[in-house]
């Protein structure tokens, strides 16, 4: 949980709205579907 946490921070951190949880894990989710799609060759 704690690796969750400092993930959506950081997240939020780089794409300019500092302390949003909400956007972190968003933003977070949809780059983890994006590294799977482009594994498989999806992408």
């Amino acid at each position: 949980m704690s690796n969750i946490h400092d993930v959506c921070l950081e997240t939020a951190d780089k794409y300019g709205v500092p302390g949003n949880y909400v956007v972190g894990a968003n933003i977070t989710g949809f780059e983890r579907v994006t590294k799977a799609m482009m594994a498989m060759g999806v992408i």
